[in-house]
């Protein structure tokens, strides 16, 4: 197998490629004065536009690419640096329209630029790669190639590529660019024309080649002259692993770091090293430590299979320490079969697999899955028969005689011959239920297999053979039937556990083989629901195992008639007399809904037929056009219908235009008084259950008391219908504040009274209290007296020395409307 580390695009240089990501890279522009210049008669500014969009077009759109410019905004100034477009993965376009965009103006802050670059990069978090294109010498920073070590020094993979655009005149400037370059580790380049400076550009992002290194793993114990590892190794690189194991391993892979890992199988150790790939061949050694036994373990030398035994052990008890069996040369997970930790106790409990042979039972550290003490342990067969009749009637109970382990939840399962998995028993009774074993037989005849199961792992240890036979049954019932009556349905058949008798449409399967049934332990004939829609069906007896069906007859299911009579008109929320005929099933129904209602919405209001022919029906509260209908109560199917109109409901509310806050006030009104209509208040804006804070029953007279809210407000007062809290008139309402006034002492004893005077509304339940200064809610007050107790009340005080208030409280809401401060000495 060949694992390749991914190889890095868009605007990469020469050097070494890594299985990293691709970092991401500024171009920066010289946008200075210079630029001007002119060569073949084009400015350098202009060729360098040409050049960069046409190179941009030749790098992925998932390279990280961005673009700082300098000397473009302002004369004289070396603080003129842009990072115009931010490094990310898609700014062509936008890097190419900000390039075309550039007017050569300022100085040459050369260094500042690339630094500015670096730092939109994160060179010292990232991999930074800047590209710089210039045609001059640095003018703002007296020594650019000091900068540019100290730049490369900060940073942790910082790279800087210079290309000197028609700069082969002045050696102070090639100078200082092949410094930047060199000191961070990156090419230079020169460009005379437009030509010379795409080759540039071209050059500086040219993916490298890679270099493929034949890579040699081998593990050895103790040292790295040890001996090599004869047991398997497992092998991966950066975290994915080689299809096959061995010692040593060999593949190829590209040139850069890599996190070889070394996974000694049957130790369940693992060693990690870092490699670097730097040649084309090359050899790695992870070296293990010499495992030592740290456990002793003690048991019996045999046992049979799938028992239980006793294992004492010796060892570190660490957390999750373990003892394990397997199958001797067994590796990883399959070096222990069963297991049990040793904080279970000393000796523990292991149970032993389920198939003879050689095995052995080793002490695990959990930490890290060492082998610290082995003893080996022979499982010897066992003897198990299962004996049963060689022919039954399907879905029958038969007995089984066994004999074998009875170990827990083993079980005797009957299946089809040449059946596995879950498929090699259909029906099951465990061992544990008695000798022989009662095992109800498949409900569809065939060969079977009759076999006894050891719980664990479903491992079949004896098995015989059993043909199964088909069962006799038939029903008789009528050619046809009314949809939704009741009828009579002779059968014979096994009448095994609930099986049953049902109906279905002709052609139907699964559960829709049956829309209604009977079950034949309620006796012959049964009584069978028709459905409530017409139409072809059948009768068939099911056995209830598996839903089998075993014999079936036709029926014809006819319409039921029905009729209904209403008045064509009526006012929303009376009540209607209604007359109807139907077939009168048990909970059919009268129910009203809106036109083109369905489901559960055709009816909002309902009356049960039961035996009567008419009845009384309550409409909606809703004007508009209804439907009246007769509903079978089997699947809610209509059988007749009219259609009613109900009009407005006329109501109307007079009350005062303003009131104190918790009065009570009179509200005159005019409506349908319909049972448990009410009279509310709520705030003007409420919605719901808020549109009535207090109310009073229509019933109860006009005009109707109607106690007035604790809070001051806009309000509204309602004449709602009880039946939906339909709204059917209202008019407005401003409740006004509530003064008070108390005079008492400053001070009092605790534990004694105080005389309180008073001045307020003295509605019902008002009361004067006294409580801390700072409690809240029914702390507000611990003791207390009544204002219809008399002017001025006496009110013990608390118990407590303190500062207290005392407060004047509406009954409505324990609204305070007045407080004066006191001291409890």
């Amino acid at each position: 197998m060949r694992i390749f580390a991914p190889l890095a695009c868009g605007l990469l240089l020469t050097g070494t490629a890594t299985a990293q990501d691709n970092p991401n890279t500024i171009l920066v522009m010289d946008g200075s004065g210079s630029m001007w210049g002119q060569i073949d008669g084009t400015a350098k500014i202009t060729i360098a536009q040409d050049v960069v969009a046409e190179l941009i077009g030749t790098i992925p759109s998932d390279q990280g690419l961005g673009l700082t410019v300098y000397g473009h905004r302002a004369r004289g100034d070396c603080t003129d640096i842009e990072t115009v477009v931010a490094p990310a993965a898609g700014t062509g376009p936008a890097i190419v329209d900000a390039v075309r965009g550039i007017k050569p103006l300022g100085k040459t802050p050369m260094t500042d630029a690339i630094i500015a670059a670096a730092e939109a990069l994160r060179y010292t978090e990232d991999s930074a790669t800047v590209i710089l294109v210039s045609d001059g010498v640095e003018t703002c920073n007296p020594d650019p190639c000091a900068a540019a070590r100290l730049l490369e020094e900060a940073g942790i993979d910082f790279t800087a590529h210079v290309v000197g655009f028609d700069v082969g005149s002045d050696p102070d400037a090639l100078a200082q660019m092949q410094c930047i370059a060199a000191e961070t580790g990156g090419d230079f380049l020169t460009a005379e024309n437009a030509l010379e400076l795409g080759a540039a550009l071209t050059a500086v992002v040219q993916e490298p080649e890679p270099i493929v290194t034949l890579l040699t793993m081998e593990a050895r114990l103790a040292d790295e002259n040890g001996p090599l590892i004869e047991d398997q190794i497992l092998w991966s690189v950066d975290g994915a692993f080689e299809s096959e194991p061995g010692n040593p391993y060999v593949t190829d892979l590209i040139g850069g770091k890599y996190q070889v890992s070394a996974y000694w199988v049957q130790r369940e150790t693992e060693v990690v090293k870092i490699v670097d790939l730097v040649s084309d061949a090359q050899t790695t050694t992870v070296v293990f430590p010499v495992p030592v036994e740290k456990a002793q373990l003690t048991g019996p030398e045999t046992a049979p299979l799938g028992a239980t035994i006793m294992v004492g052990w010796d060892g570190p008890d660490g957390e999750d320490d373990y003892i394990g069996i397997g199958k001797v040369g067994a590796d990883g997970a399959d070096a222990w079969q069963n297991y049990a930790y040793t904080r279970d106790g000393n000796p523990v409990s292991l149970l032993m697999p389920p198939a003879a042979g050689d095995y052995q039972i080793a002490y695990f550290q959990d930490g890290t899955r060492d082998v610290l003490g082995i003893m080996p342990i022979t499982l010897t067969p066992i003897e198990v028969t299962v004996t049963a009749p060689t022919e039954a009637i399907a879905g029958s109970d038969i007995p089984v005689g066994w004999v074998g382990p009875d170990y827990d939840n083993d079980y005797i399962g009957i299946g089809k011959v040449g059946a596995d998995g879950a498929s090699a028993w259909e029906n099951y009774a465990y061992t544990r239920d008695g000798e022989p074993a009662t095992l109800r037989v498949p409900p569809t005849p065939g060969d079977y297999e009759i076999s006894y199961f050891i719980n664990q792992d479903r491992t079949v240890v004896a098995t015989t053979p059993i043909t199964v036979t088909d069962v006799v049954a038939s029903v008789s019932a009528p050619a046809e039937a009314i949809a939704g009556s009741d009828i009579q349905v002779m059968w014979t058949g096994p009448d095994y556990d609930d099986d049953y008798i049902g109906i279905g449409k002709v052609g139907a399967t699964g559960a829709s083989a049956w829309e209604n049934y009977a079950y034949t332990r309620d006796g012959d004939p049964a009584t069978v629901t028709i459905p409530s829609e017409p139409g072809d069906y059948v009768i068939t007896y099911f056995v209830n195992q598996d839903r089998v069906p075993l014999v079936s007859t036709p029926i014809t299911v006819t319409a039921a008639g029905a009729s209904v009579t209403a008045p064509v008109e009526a006012i929303a929320g009376s009540t209607l007399s209604v007359s109807w005929s139907g077939p009168g099933y048990d909970d059919d129904y009268i129910g009203i809904g809106k036109v083109g209602a369905t489901g559960a919405s055709q009816w909002e209001n309902y009356t049960y037929v039961r035996a009567d022919s008419s009845g009384t029906l309550l409409a909606p509260a809703e004007p508009g056009d209804y439907v009246i209908s007769y509903f079978l109560s089997q699947d809610r199917t209509i059988l007749a219908s009219t259609n009613i109109t109900l009009t407005k409901i006329e109501a109307d509310v007079t009350a005062p235009s303003d009131a104190p806050m918790g009065s009570t006030i009179s509200v005159q009104w005019q409506g349908p008084d319909y049972e448990d209509d009410y009279i509310g208040i709520g705030k003007a804006d409420a919605t719901g259950a808020g549109q009535w804070e207090n109310y009073a029953y229509t019933r109860d007279g006009n005009p109707a008391m109607v106690v007035v809210p604790a809070e001051a407000g806009d309000y509204v007062i309602r004449y709602f219908a009880q039946q939906d809290r339909t709204m059917l008139a209202s008019t407005p309402i401003t409740v006004t504040d509530v003064k008070a006034q108390l005079i008492a002492e400053g001070t009092a004893a605790a534990a004694s009274e105080i005389i309180v005077g008073w001045d307020g509304p003295d509605y019902a339940d008002d009361y004067i209290g006294i409580g801390k200064i700072d409690a809240t809610g029914g702390g507000q007050w611990e003791t207390y007296a009544y204002t219809n107790s008399g002017n001025p009340v006496a009110i013990a005080t608390p118990d407590a020395p303190g500062d207290y208030l005392i407060k004047y409280f509406i009954g409505q809401d324990r609204k305070v409307i007045a407080s004066i401060p006191l001291r409890i000495e």
